[in-house]
């Protein structure tokens, strides 16, 4: 097992990474919980897979449990279900010592953080993130939250968990779909600001994804490496925690005109949001032609989508402008995004206008023509 801590003075924790840790959370979750009773909350896809081996491990350390499944699926990151959540939860009669337990993945994490937020004006909360997305990304860092019909996480709270326990182990039963987006997430560390982590990825990015041990764990601890720092730095994205949105606000757009629906997961827009975000550096003169086309035919050997027109055939562009001014980094009414000047020198600009922006998105549709 190794031990990254997050150090954020009182708010700060660990993240656990290894193979076998859910069957020991019990034990493992112990020093943190301050009284021996949690409730677990997990969907009914992760649950007839994993909540078996957590459960016994609570029995084991005689921590006192009840489990709410919740229906699998980004559309669960709602008002409504946050609300029938934080009821069902009520109805246990929690008290502020109560730990909240997200077993799942980047959806469970969100919305249960979200809801030990403020349930009882906060309660503490442990991850553990059953994808390759969530191990990577959302579990670490505290931003919790739900969407709204005008965009993505625009309801949220910034909310540290007490523990994260990331059992690289799990991950041998997702789908195939669910690791290559998660391994989108791996990318964006390396594009972001570590060209030797990208070109490791060129070398072995296909062995993480086939779920090969040691190449898997050496991905998350240097993704959740990478995140706690940024976090240490800037942990309500001030400033350089914005760069970890590299790729996002292309994405969001393109969730949010797909519904937060499975035609097209979080990871995958990820992966499309970072090649339009490095094909306008290029149309910004930023960076060379030859670094994003780098970029691009990695992501297209690993399996990624790299056209949006691979998604859908035709795009209304005015709505996915909306999107992008919508976004939770816009400031002072200009839109925030991520650009770079090579692999691992990405920056933070406002320095875009809404004609390079529709310029970027009607190229991006015309190439599938």
């Amino acid at each position: 097992m190794q031990t990254l801590n997050v150090a954020l003075d009182s708010r700060g924790y660990d993240i656990l990474i290894g193979e076998g840790l859910l069957a020991k959370a019990g034990e493992l979750m112990l020093p943190v919980l301050p009284q021996k009773r949690v409730i677990v909350v997990t969907d009914t896809e992760v649950a007839p897979r994993h909540l078996a081996p957590l459960v016994a491990s609570l029995a084991k350390e005689g921590i006192r449990h009840t489990v709410i499944p919740l229906p699998n699926g980004e559309s669960s990151k709602s008002f409504a279900m946050l609300e029938r959540l934080l009821d069902t939860i009520m109805q246990e009669q929690p008290e502020r010592k109560t730990t909240l337990i997200a077993l799942g993945g980047g959806v469970i994490g969100d919305l249960v953080g979200f809801a030990a937020a403020v349930l009882l004006r906060g309660v503490p909360f442990i991850q553990i993130p059953t994808t390759l997305l969530a191990q990577v990304d959302s579990s670490v860092g505290g931003k919790t939250g739900i969407n709204t019909k005008f965009g993505k996480n625009l309801v949220g709270a910034f909310y540290q968990p007490k523990l994260v326990i990331a059992d690289t182990g799990v991950l041998t039963t997702l789908p195939h779909r669910q690791k290559l987006a998660g391994y989108a997430e791996i990318v964006k560390y390396g594009l972001i600001e570590d060209l030797a982590f990208f070109e490791w990825l060129e070398k072995h990015g296909k062995d993480v994804v086939e779920g090969k041990t040691e190449s898997v764990i050496r991905a998350v601890h240097t993704s959740c490496q990478q995140k706690a720092d940024t976090v240490i730095e800037d942990e309500r994205e001030a400033g350089k925690r914005a760069l970890l949105n590299l790729g996002h606000t292309f994405g969001h757009a393109l969730e949010a005109e797909t519904g937060f629906s499975a035609e097209l997961l979080h990871g995958e827009a990820v992966a499309l949001g970072m090649v339009l975000a490095f094909r306008m550096s290029v149309a910004k003169s930023l960076c060379s032609a030859a670094e994003a086309e780098r970029v691009e035919a990695h992501l297209r050997h690993i399996g990624l989508p790299t056209e949006i027109t691979a998604i859908r055939k035709e795009w209304d562009i005015p709505a996915l402008i909306r999107h992008c001014q919508q976004d939770k980094k816009v400031a002072d009414g200009r839109m925030t995004f991520i650009l770079a000047r090579g692999i691992g020198k990405s920056f933070i600009t406002q320095d875009v206008t809404r004609e390079e922006l529709e310029t970027t998105w009607k190229e991006a549709v015309s190439r599938g023509h």
